[in-house]
């Protein structure tokens, strides 16, 4: 495992592309926020003040889950890219040629998945820790921390549903534009029209769709709290969701690959 993981990093290293979509999403998720809470959220005081309550402890995680279900898209494509390059430049065959066996091959991406999802939720701690000691006292922390894991969970389900994506097409442009195409329009249509036929929450269960609903948008989630509503799908059948999907996205890649033609 340490060796795939050492050969991959030789690989990324020096890539100038690695470092600019990792930096696009550590920069722009942190002033994102700080930008809410220094800016059009700011309003009120004391009680009523929204940016502390936003950012406490009680709060930051799903904020930070919320906002990062949007940022992940610039790591979602890193992987794309790194992938597709491997048949582009024919450094898969040259793997191969090396030693390699073919699963080894795929193993390396699927470590490099969970290597990229364990720095987003790391990260994202880091974040929640500043601000929410920022907004609220040590005293309140963790606060509700089950959020960090529902952003692991999604970070782990968006990047392998790329990886598949880019295994399948094997061209980035392809790839890169029906990850968009799907995560961010046909999916949603596809939810709603699933959810309006069927009269339930069928819907919701869509490979993405799971784990967004893991990460509702904040503020209409308190609007559902403050209105006694609440979802009759508990988060727990959100997450069996999504680890049900990463695994045919693992078993799905591993067929397509031990089948194609390198």
């Amino acid at each position: 495992m340490s060796e795939l993981l050492s050969i991959e990093w030789l690989k990324i290293k020096s890539y100038k592309t690695f470092w600019v979509l990792i930096g696009f999403f550590a920069l722009l998720l942190p002033i994102w926020n700080y930008g809410i809470a220094n800016g059009f959220m700011k309003f009120g005081s004391g009680d009523l003040n929204f940016v502390s309550q936003a950012y406490s402890f009680g709060n930051v995680w799903q904020n930070l889950g919320f906002w990062t279900s949007i940022f992940v898209v610039f790591i979602s494509i890193l992987i794309i890219i790194l992938t597709t390059n491997e048949f582009q430049f024919r450094t898969n065959r040259q793997n191969v040629i090396d030693g390699w066996k073919h699963l080894d091959f795929y193993h390396a991406k699927w470590l490099l998945v969970l290597v990229l999802s364990a720095f987003t939720v790391i990260y994202v701690f880091l974040i929640g820790l500043i601000f929410g000691l920022s907004y609220s006292s040590f005293n309140d922390f963790p606060g509700n921390i089950s959020y960090l894991f529902f952003t692991w969970v999604l970070a782990l389900n968006y990047y392998s549903f790329s990886l598949l994506l880019a295994l399948l097409l094997k061209k980035s442009g392809i790839a890169i534009s029906m990850f968009f195409l799907y995560s961010m329009i046909l999916e949603s249509l596809l939810s709603k029209g699933i959810n309006w036929l069927s009269h339930s929450l069928a819907g919701n269960f869509l490979p993405l769709q799971c784990s967004d609903e893991l990460l509702p948008f904040p503020l209409l989630d308190m609007v559902k709290r403050i209105a006694n509503l609440s979802d009759s799908v508990t988060p727990t059948w959100y997450v069996l969701a999504s680890f049900g999907w990463i695994i045919i996205y693992y078993f799905v890649g591993r067929k397509k690959l031990l089948k194609s033609d390198w």
